[in-house]
């Protein structure tokens, strides 16, 4: 029998973790509201013109809606239509590897460099490629836990966490102010989530502790490994593996 403790408490869980999709929802429409979902707004913005990207901007958000949309349905107790998604998030979570991957090559390749990121190119591809690295692994977690549901819904969240640095690096004013500031931002979710653990169950729940740890540990790598001249000479290969035809 649900007593109705039980229940105001599945109501604040339910309600957090669709705020923070809210949240991060948000955190991505206004970073890439110039370069993309307002694109008519802003002519003299110097955003890719590739329909590459467009496709790319489109996946991703997909896979931000398709965050909030599995929040709403866990809250509302449609969990078979939940289920069914998961098998369509799995297959999104492949393309936006792929697509994820290709975009950065070019985009550290082209003379612009990451459009809103003043970050010299190549130095900058170590952040997009370390997030091409985890955030799979952290939905295959994530997926591996489905029958989980507290683990389930920390790793997929921290999944998409993982890949909201290029979102936060192009909002206003923060863009200005460098790689630290950027993963600070990202960071504010983990925290959020750290609270939520420790509000909750007294203690950080094993997914946030080694997700976050993982996500939060390989931030200052990513800066270290960025400017050593091996990475250098690995990014200027990797990007030239693409040919002309991607600048």
């Amino acid at each position: 029998m649900t007593t109705p403790t039980a229940s105001a408490e599945r109501l604040s869980e339910r309600r957090f973790f669709t705020g923070l999709a809210l949240a991060i929802l948000a955190v991505v429409f206004v970073g890439f509201s110039r370069g993309f979902y307002l694109r008519a707004f802003f002519p003299d913005h110097p955003a890719p013109p590739e329909p590459f990207f467009a496709v790319h901007g489109i996946v991703y958000t997909a896979w931000i809606v398709l965050l909030l949309t599995q929040a709403r349905l866990v809250a509302r107790g449609r969990l078979e239509m939940h289920r069914r998604l998961g098998i369509f998030g799995a297959v999104l979570a492949v393309a936006m590897v792929v697509l994820g991957t290709i975009g950065a090559l070019i985009a550290a390749r082209r003379p612009g460099g990451f459009v809103e990121v003043p970050v010299p190119p190549l130095q900058f591809l170590a952040v997009p490629i370390f997030e091409m690295v985890l955030f799979p692994a952290f939905v295959a977690i994530g997926l591996a836990n489905r029958r989980d549901p507290q683990a389930h819904k920390r790793w997929m969240v921290l999944a998409t966490v993982g890949i909201l640095t290029a979102a936060v690096a192009r909002i206003p004013i923060i863009d200005r102010l460098g790689p630290p500031a950027y993963f600070a931002g990202v960071d504010l979710f983990i925290l959020a989530l750290a609270v939520w653990d420790f509000r909750t169950l007294g203690r950080l729940h094993p997914a946030t502790l080694w997700g976050g740890l993982v996500l939060i540990a390989s931030q200052p790598l990513r800066l270290v490994v960025s400017g050593t001249e091996g990475w250098l000479t690995f990014a200027r290969w990797v990007t030239g593996l693409l040919g002309p035809q991607a600048l």
